[in-house]
């Protein structure tokens, strides 16, 4: 096997940098860590920073890596440096790579950090070879695990970076992914009256009005679990194919025990089918809420606070072809198709109509967003073997 020296030593410095999305602290290191690593190996680099959208004054560092073999055709590959927070319990620190039986573990080892250190790799082993006949650009973006707005969308959308296929890397090696998930975030805010606890005849309580309204839900879910996609599910699901899902994941009230609370925020989570409209699923969350709403005896109020569509790319795509030959190529095995269950990046080149699939280093089990989350230098390797083996094929065999 070829040695990953130079990956697992990108990673163990990407890795050390608290680059969780929620602060943002660490995005100008990070990026700049990216930018000197392509600039080694004379890969173009480009910033785009999507504060210039956001305009807040907080520092969003989208690095563009380009490797330019002056062709017509240009293969996108796509990785985010972002995290989530580490959380407590680990065995391991989680801001310092740890290498044990074959594992790398530390926060944003697989998810998703190792997949720019598989692209820059593969991109430095291409960048010797003279006979390419596609150019490559590697989009390491930040604010992925809050919706991309002003990552991967700011620079395809706003900024017009396009190619004529993508590749998502953040996912994992077991299968062949066509699509993702889409999703809708919201809030429901529930009007109460605050009052002395010791005299609650003279309050309403927002709490039970809350309650009462994620009791009413319990059938939206239900009737949202019933949509079935004509994606498979990825392993170990607890379905064949990959299904509609909602859940209640926040609740906020209350200020002292003594007080009854006089207004409940409750958030939740709506995962869509790769294929299924945006629209019509929102119309279908507001005219269910309206309804469960009316059958309360309290007043709420629903806001979408976040929402993207999925994805679903065709398996008779020329690109989707090329990429399950390549797979086959790099691990000797044909791999079956599948969709997501999560979102990812690949629906902001699926609205500019960019060809994506998904293909990485994020393992089953491997516990992102969790304690002790690991990558197997393993599929470190495959990744990005495979990213090399994809970026020598002809330009006939990216375009669709």
């Amino acid at each position: 096997m070829s040695s990953i020296d130079y990956e697992i030593d990108l990673l163990s410095k990407l890795v050390e940098v608290d680059t969780v999305s929620a602060t943002k602290e660490g995005y100008d290191l990070c990026a700049f860590m990216v930018a000197e690593e392509a600039k080694k190996a004379s890969l173009k680099v480009e910033i785009l920073d999507g504060e210039k959208a956001a305009r807040d004054g907080v520092s969003r560092p989208n690095v563009i890596v380009t490797l330019d073999s002056g062709s017509d055709t240009t293969l996108l590959l796509e990785s985010h440096f972002d995290v989530v927070p580490p959380g407590e319990g680990w065995k391991y620190p989680p801001f310092k790579l740890t290498i044990e039986n074959g594992k790398a573990y530390g926060r944003g080892a697989a998810d998703n950090k190792s997949g720019i250190a598989a692209a820059l790799g593969a991109m430095r082993q291409l960048a010797d070879n003279e006979d390419l006949d596609i150019n490559i650009k590697l989009l390491a973006s930040v604010d992925e695990e809050i919706g991309g707005t002003y990552g991967i969308n700011y620079v395809v959308s706003d900024c017009g970076v396009s190619g004529d296929a993508a590749l998502v890397l953040d996912s994992g090696p077991e299968r062949l992914f066509l699509g993702a998930s889409g999703i809708i975030w919201g809030k429901i805010l529930v009007q109460g009256k605050q009052g002395h606890a010791g005299y609650p005849f003279k309050a309403k309580n927002a709490i039970e009005g809350a309650l009462q309204l994620i009791s009413e839900f319990k059938s939206y879910r239900h009737a949202v679990e019933k949509k079935s996609s004509i994606l498979r599910a990825p392993p170990d699901s607890p379905r064949d194919r990959v299904w509609g899902r909602f859940n209640i994941t926040m609740i906020k009230a209350g200020e002292a025990e003594n007080i009854i609370p006089g207004t409940c925020e409750v958030r939740f989570d709506r995962r869509l089918l790769p294929e299924e409209p945006i629209a019509k699923a929102e119309r279908e969350l507001i005219t269910f809420f309206d309804s469960a709403t009316k059958r309360s005896r309290y007043r709420a109020r629903l806001e979408i606070t976040n929402k993207f569509s999925g994805y679903l790319t065709s398996p008779d795509l020329v690109f989707v072809r090329t990429v399950s030959r390549m797979i086959k190529k790099t691990l000797g095995t044909s791999l079956p198709m599948a969709g997501e269950l999560g979102g990812n990046d690949g629906n902001f080149f699926a609205k500019h109509n960019i060809p994506v699939v998904c293909f990485g280093p994020i393992r089953t089990g491997t516990r992102y967003h969790g304690k002790d989350e690991f990558v197997h230098l393993e599929d470190l390797r495959n990744v990005r073997d495979f990213i090399v083996n994809l970026g020598k094929v002809g330009r006939d065999e990216v375009k669709s």
